[in-house]
């Protein structure tokens, strides 16, 4: 079950795409070449080229980015977005990523779902309770998004790749209140 999403997917949405499909084999767009904005400012190098997306290197981050958001001319390779509003959106997209992975959060599935709530997270896998069950995710398999955080599996999968949760432990009982001593 492949329910692996990167991070690229809030970058994509904050990207003006300016071109088609299938820009990778057009010349120009290659690992080394500088990419401007519309205004002639350099907004960073491509440092790698990955299927369907590029890696951007700016002055602060290498950011993911899907290369129909490119357009390779003769001279030129162009991003609709200056290098500092790339680098704003890139630093908004981690925050909100960040915020969202917290104990209690919901993930919901491909579909909107709602799978359950985060029970557990450590700096690799992230734990969902799933009705009585639980499923551990590794965190590149989730996104964050404006509902919480999403996965492209859908709740059936992973209720299907869950198991029963751990028994609960019971609540510590209250302090008995301490006899008074009267004299």
């Amino acid at each position: 079950m492949n329910v692996r999403k990167s991070l690229a997917l809030s970058v994509a949405v904050l990207t003006l795409p300016l071109a088609a499909p299938g820009l990778a084999q057009q010349p120009g767009l290659h690992v080394g070449a500088t990419v401007t904005d519309p205004q002639g400012g350099t907004v960073g190098t491509i440092a790698a080229i990955n299927g369907a997306n590029l890696i951007l290197h700016t002055d602060r981050h290498d950011i993911p980015v899907p290369v129909t958001s490119f357009t390779a001319t003769p001279n030129s390779v162009l991003f609709g977005m200056t290098q500092a509003q790339l680098d704003a959106a890139y630093e908004q997209a981690q925050a909100a990523a960040a915020q969202a992975f917290a104990v209690g959060a919901i993930l919901r599935d491909s579909a909107g779902v709602v799978v359950g709530p985060v029970t557990a997270l450590d700096a690799a896998t992230v734990t969902v309770r799933i009705d009585a069950n639980v499923v551990r995710l590794p965190r590149a398999a989730l996104a964050a998004s404006p509902n919480g955080l999403v996965t492209g599996a859908t709740r059936a999968q992973l209720l299907a790749a869950s198991v029963p949760a751990p028994p609960q432990p019971a609540p510590a009982p209250s302090p008995s209140p301490s006899p008074t001593s009267g004299n």
